[in-house]
């Protein structure tokens, strides 16, 4: 029996429920639950708590809190492709994994370009330092595909159950902050981001205690972390689900060649479908790789995940004739390294001397 076999109705309701949406609140427990029970989801703050708990010790949810912008608190972050022979594949991906700018590595389905990296960096100018000396360490050349245009970032996991299809949204009982053009982060800023990147505690009282961990006031927390969703440094607040556990085992990034005067039309349209989670125009590569749109789609079995890429592909032929060579699908066959993007870099260059 699979992971998602095991959950009941409840465990279902709070991971479809709570993807996103989390109050900012002092008990923000109490207030979940009750929205739950409002929707014949019987469920005390004590056991909503204890719930979430448990699944993130199961491994159902990789973490309970934020979703971090990276970019938008400052530094850059690329996708980068490269060749890693087969009777070299575990050299060379040492060797990129010993950079700690490197936060994700993925082997991938492809003729040529198998490994697939993310750099993460405070000054984009370090980019082209590390892939230097990737290149030089490794003897491959890499081929950096910056975002030119952000379409989607939504990597949500719905499952069986309640709630899949009207998630709950508690964003709007927290402080409403007054909007501010300032972009350096305080030093305090600066902590409350570091504090809380692995996400929240599981308490009663998690903004209080983070409060508490640097020695801000709690309603200094909640009026920061509500600001700082407001303004999108934070994506969203909730569970932040374990796709495999779930079952989403099937991770397909679909590559496309769109005629470039047709990008800002296509874009919309793609991120408008609710299984693609990310969705970006990136650069081509002139005899390498011609593709310039990407669009990642996650399925729970082979079929489905089959049936979701050509759903996309249908969408795709209404803007333009797609021929078989205009578009490839890169299925990922390992994880080589997950650590997520860092923010201590990053923050370095983005906070105000005190």
């Amino acid at each position: 029996m699979s992971t998602v076999d095991q959950l009941d109705r409840t465990d279902r309701a709070i991971i479809n429920g709570f993807q996103g949406g989390f109050p900012v609140t002092e008990r923000p427990f109490e207030a979940a639950a009750t929205a739950l029970g409002d929707r014949s989801i019987d469920v005390t703050a004590e056991e909503l708590l204890a719930r979430i708990r448990t699944l993130s010790d199961d491994g159902v949810l990789t973490r309970f809190g934020p979703l971090i912008n990276a970019e938008a608190i400052g530094g850059t972050a690329t996708l980068v492709a490269m060749h890693a022979p087969p009777e070299r594949f575990e050299e060379i991906t040492e060797r990129v994994n010993d950079h700690r700018e490197v936060a994700h590595n993925y082997e991938r389905e492809h003729p040529h370009l198998n490994m697939w990296f993310v750099v993460s960096v405070a000054d984009a100018d370090r980019v082209g330092r590390v892939l230097e000396a990737i290149e030089s360490e490794t003897g491959q050349r890499t081929y950096n595909m910056p975002k030119q245009q952000e379409f989607r970032v939504e990597a949500k996991f719905p499952i069986d159950g309640p709630l899949r299809a009207e998630p709950i949204d508690l964003s709007g009982l927290g402080p409403d902050p007054e909007p501010t053009d300032r972009t350096a982060l305080t030093p305090d800023e600066r902590a409350l981001l570091l504090e809380i990147q692995d996400g929240l505690p599981l308490t009663r009282t998690p903004y209080g205690d983070v409060g508490t961990a640097i020695d801000r006031p709690r309603e200094w927390v909640l009026e920061t972390i509500a600001r700082f969703n407001q303004a999108g440094k934070i994506r969203r607040i909730g569970v932040i689900p374990n796709h495999y556990a779930l079952g989403y085992t099937e991770n397909g990034m679909t590559v496309w060649n769109v005629p470039d005067d047709l990008v800002d039309r296509v874009g919309p349209a793609i991120a408008s479908v609710e299984y693609v989670t990310h969705c970006y125009e990136r650069p081509r590569h002139e005899g390498v790789w011609p593709y310039n749109f990407f669009a990642m789609t996650h399925g729970r079995t082979e079929t489905e995940s089959q049936r979701r890429i050509e759903t996309v592909r249908e969408r795709m032929a209404g803007f333009w004739d797609v021929a078989e060579d205009d578009w490839d699908t890169l299925f990922s066959t390992a994880a080589l390294k997950k650590t997520g993007i860092r923010l201590d870099d990053r923050l370095s260059n983005a906070t105000e001397s005190p």
